[in-house]
């Protein structure tokens, strides 16, 4: 058994695509010409997004992500040498911010924000 994907249910599908390259610079590997479904390169596992109601249509009703509610029980971990400069990159192209880099006592660097719908992304130092 082994990840192969995290899939985030969002209202705008190339929105949220355009976001994820221009503020964490991953690379798309495709949108569907429906504009309901896209996947993003990021190493052995893929980030997809898909649209709300394909949740729905899947017979899996979900609570979507907001910016404006508490952020739901899951984060996206990218590993980056500076997770300070991420950070503000990130927060130049639309994240939201949340907590600015900061060492944790096992001597990881991570920062933390949020995407335009409300998802927590951690941006982290390779912990080793």
């Amino acid at each position: 058994m082994q990840l192969g994907y995290t899939i985030l249910y969002v209202p705008n599908v190339p929105e949220t695509l355009a976001f994820y390259e221009s503020a964490l610079g991953l690379k798309r590997r495709f949108l569907h010409e429906s504009n309901q479904y896209a996947e993003l390169e990021t190493g052995q596992t893929t980030l997809a997004l898909a649209a709300n109601a394909l949740a729905v249509a899947n017979g899996t009703p979900i609570q979507p992500a907001t910016p404006s509610t508490p952020a739901p029980p899951v984060t996206l971990s990218f590993i980056t040498d500076n997770p300070a400069e991420a950070y503000t990159h990130a927060t130049q192209h639309g994240a939201i911010p949340m907590q600015p880099e900061q060492t944790k006592p096992w001597g990881q660097r991570t920062a933390y924000l949020r995407d335009p719908n409300g998802t927590l992304i951690e941006l982290c130092t390779l912990l080793s």
